[in-house]
């Protein structure tokens, strides 16, 4: 009776080391995958809309900004307070997708007449790249301009366009020209981390 007292608690004892070592071993492996979340969004924080189904990272040391009858949300520079991303959400017909409002660069073109440079405006804007690409299931296309203002100052801008659930979401990151090189990779990363759901 002893002896199997005794193997039964060495078993008992070999499956709680079983245990321990999987814990171990699940949580390095959960802590790696953190690291490499962190380290992809390092310098950035997260901005989530549940209500209106989007998100994006914007980059540490940016102030979320109130505009009467604007965008959705702006996040701007607290130096360099032109240098903003915001979120620009219109409606669209019942039932039409992305590509059912053209191509990118068709699509891009109207959005730099009606929202980047739009009549009256004093500016104008030139249209660079254009390009789909595919996430979770939905078309963004990613687009970049060149902005003239009226005094004739240059800007950079880049946007991504979706269309979700009747409604299509204008992401655009805007900095003046001058300042493009420092933070071209910054504003890359934050319109390639726009979502929608």
């Amino acid at each position: 009776m002893d002896n199997f007292v005794q193997v039964e608690l060495r078993l008992a004892g070999d499956s709680g080391e079983m245990l321990k070592r999987f814990a171990i071993v699940l949580l390095m492996i959960v802590g790696f995958s953190l690291q490499g979340c962190a380290i992809g969004a390092a310098g950035f924080k997260s901005f989530i809309d549940a209500t209106d189904g989007y998100q994006f990272l914007y980059p540490n040391g940016w102030l979320q900004i109130q505009v009467a009858n604007g965008p959705d949300v702006v996040f701007h520079d607290i130096i360099e307070q032109t240098e903003n991303v915001s979120v620009v959400i219109n409606s669209v017909a019942s039932g039409k997708t992305l590509t059912d409002l053209g191509s990118p660069g068709e699509v891009g073109y109207q959005l730099s007449k009606t929202a980047i440079a739009p009549p009256g405006s004093g500016r104008q804007a030139e249209l660079v790249n254009a390009e789909a690409q595919e996430i979770d299931g939905k078309n963004y296309y990613l687009l970049e301009y060149l902005v003239k203002l009226s005094d004739n100052q240059e800007r950079h801008n880049l946007a991504s366009v979706a269309v979700s659930r009747g409604k299509l979401y204008t992401f655009n990151a805007s900095t003046p020209e001058y300042r493009w090189d420092k933070m071209k990779t910054k504003l890359e990363q934050s319109v390639k981390s726009f979502s929608v759901y």
